[in-house]
């Protein structure tokens, strides 16, 4: 990471976001010395629970054996397997043998979605996450990750759409929460207009993160792209100057 580009970007985050805390970044290594390495079976086995840990400064390393949820392994792309009798788990469950989730209507669904839903596998032996302001020299994240209330999520959005005609150059896909913070910003960055993605709309997370917040995350090239423009964008109008208050004095 350009060092220089890092202390911009919190400079420009405090002077129009009121000091948010900052977001968290991810990426892939094959080196130990990167993080605390999360062990099986000493966290929650959801990976969106150890974020609040992120959040707070620590740096964490997983590797596949650090993840106990089958679907959190898939969508970090150490794994491409899914729970025996994912269909019924996602959907309506098996009476007598298995709780459904519910969300969505009928197994045949949810193997038709799976069919659909993008996959890749992880580039190297372990995923690590970090705040960007503990960001070093030599890591490059793969995307940015904002856990952000509605009055940033809105700047967020606004600024990811300031340099594009495209109406959608940000997504809400259906997704675990995982895979919208990791999985579809990951697979964005291969696309020639990498989009922005919405996320942790997923019910499972939601009781991992404060009930205001959801989550924005951006492939590191638009992100770049998206602090670049930040000095010619609406964030210097009236209009956001009283958004900006109405952050700042919730603190």
């Amino acid at each position: 990471m350009d060092m220089a580009f890092k202390a911009g970007f919190l400079d420009l985050w405090k002077k129009y976001f009121a000091a948010e805390e900052p977001p968290i970044v991810f990426y892939y290594t094959n080196e130990e010395a990167h993080g605390g390495l999360v062990s099986a079976g000493t966290s929650n086995r959801c990976l969106v629970a150890n974020l609040d840990r992120v959040r707070r400064g620590d740096v964490l390393r997983f590797g596949a054996d650090s993840i106990g949820c089958p679907g959190g392994r898939r969508y970090v792309g150490f794994s491409d397997a899914l729970q025996p009798g994912f269909e019924h788990f996602l959907s309506c469950g098996i009476p007598g043998r298995m709780e459904g989730e519910r969300y969505k209507k009928t197994p045949e669904l949810v193997r038709e979605i799976m069919a659909r839903m993008p996959s890749f596998r992880a580039p190297a032996k372990f995923i690590v996450f970090k705040r960007w302001d503990l960001l070093e020299a030599d890591e490059v994240p793969d995307a940015v990750v904002f856990l952000a209330r509605p009055d940033v999520l809105s700047g967020l959005f606004t600024l990811a759409s300031f340099d594009v005609a495209e109406t959608s150059g940000v997504i809400a896909p259906f997704s675990a929460g995982c895979g919208s913070i990791v999985a579809y910003p990951y697979l964005e960055k291969a696309s020639p207009a990498p989009r922005c993605v919405f996320g942790m709309f997923d019910p499972s997370a939601r009781p991992y993160l404060e009930p205001d917040r959801l989550s924005f995350a951006a492939p590191t090239e638009k992100f770049v792209t998206m602090v670049g423009n930040m000095d010619e964008s609406f964030l210097i109008t009236p209009t956001w100057k009283k958004i900006r208050e109405r952050i700042a004095r919730r603190g």
